[in-house]
């Protein structure tokens, strides 16, 4: 008899720690009462990022959208930001409520990032930023285009958002550019069921945030100026501590079932997105490439089948969405259409991922 899991499997799984150790958090919560405005595990919490990415300042907020929004407040950023098509829809819709027009400037077909190569070619006297993606996790070009910025006097803003714990170099990915923005939601390798950070080594900027993701507050009575309630919860700040000392296991616990996958797919014809040299990975994600558009749908049919459910990450090419002006034949519209990222989690059984590799065999 075919081998069948017990249970539904998602694309992923969020981790939960031990309830006994999220309830002394929730225990300091009820004695203190204190809910949210900075509390002691917010702070806590903040450090603690901190001192585990190897940076120097972590402004927690509610989400990693909203972190988007606020990081390009936060820098004046208007007019236009050279972007990738290639992520999920946050990425430009964070653009478009600062009412900034996103630019797409294609991927790198190998590493899926932001090309550099072809970025300058589309800098404007309206440009003022480029905001690139970290896709998968995998580090973009950042000296090139680091260089690219400074060249011209723009802003570099990094989506970090799948690129929790990553390391370039035996640097903290998240160290470089103006600012790079997490994000904590459950679907996330770390999370805090909700939430996000934004991540800068300027002080004044540092400044900027703090009361811009707190209403603008200067004190009680008075204001900096324009703010947004972006803040996190002691709630949320708790369940980020409880997580983060199951990293590095959770880490390693994806980095098997990974090679795994590796293995068992390497007989077929399937191509992977590659991890660019002297990075530390995450393992936040397992995408494959397959030949064509009918053959993923092929195989997203015959998982469905078997309660099996991956995601199209990212799919599609936000070249295309209806209110973007429209770019045609990029390299990440045809990447798009093929790229399916496999389930992956902490605890996802060895068996399950034979079977998924086994069905997918029979339909590729």
């Amino acid at each position: 008899m075919p081998y069948k899991s017990k249970d539904p499997i998602p694309v992923t799984q969020p981790f939960l720690p031990p309830l006994e150790e999220v309830n002394e958090y929730l225990a300091k919560i009820w004695e203190s009462k204190w809910l949210t405005n900075y509390g002691p595990f917010h702070k806590e919490f903040e450090k603690a990022l901190a001192e585990f990415l190897g940076v120097p300042y972590v402004a927690l907020v509610s989400n990693g959208t909203l972190g988007l929004v606020v990081a390009l407040q936060v820098l004046k950023i208007t007019g236009e930001v050279i972007t990738t098509p290639f992520s999920f829809v946050a990425t430009t819709h964070s653009l478009w409520w600062n009412n900034i027009r996103p630019v797409f400037v294609d991927i790198e077909p190998d590493f899926c990032n932001l090309d550099p190569d072809k970025v300058e070619s589309a800098i404007t006297p309206q440009t003022t930023a480029i905001m690139p993606v970290h896709v998968y996790g995998h580090p973009c070009q950042v000296d090139r285009l680091q260089e690219i910025a400074d060249i011209y006097g723009l802003h570099l803003i990094y989506d970090a958002a799948h690129a929790f714990g990553v390391k370039l170099k035996g640097q903290s990915i998240v160290n470089f550019g103006d600012l790079s923005v997490l994000s904590f939601h459950a679907t996330k390798l770390f999370h805090t069921v909700e939430g996000g950070a934004i991540v800068t080594s300027d002080d004044e900027v540092a400044h900027r945030i703090e009361y811009m993701r707190n209403f603008g507050h200067k004190g009680q009575e008075d204001f900096w100026g324009l703010g947004i309630n972006g803040k996190n919860s002691e709630m949320h700040a708790a369940m980020g501590l409880a997580v983060l000392p199951h990293v590095a296991d959770l880490i390693e616990r994806r980095m098997q079932i990974c090679d795994l996958y590796d293995s068992l797919l390497k007989p077929l014809s399937i191509s992977r997105p590659v991890i660019p040299e002297h990075t530390i990975y995450n393992y936040s994600y397992y995408p494959v490439l397959f030949e064509s558009e009918s053959i993923l749908e092929n195989v997203v049919n015959a998982l469905h089948e078997k309660e099996i459910y991956p995601r199209r990450y990212f799919y599609p090419s936000l070249n295309t969405l209806p209110y973007v002006q429209k770019t045609t034949d990029l390299i990440a519209e045809e990447i798009s259409r093929r790229v399916l990222c496999l389930p992956l989690c902490h605890d996802l059984d060895h068996a399950d991922v034979r079977n998924i590799v086994e069905i997918i065999s029979r339909n590729v």
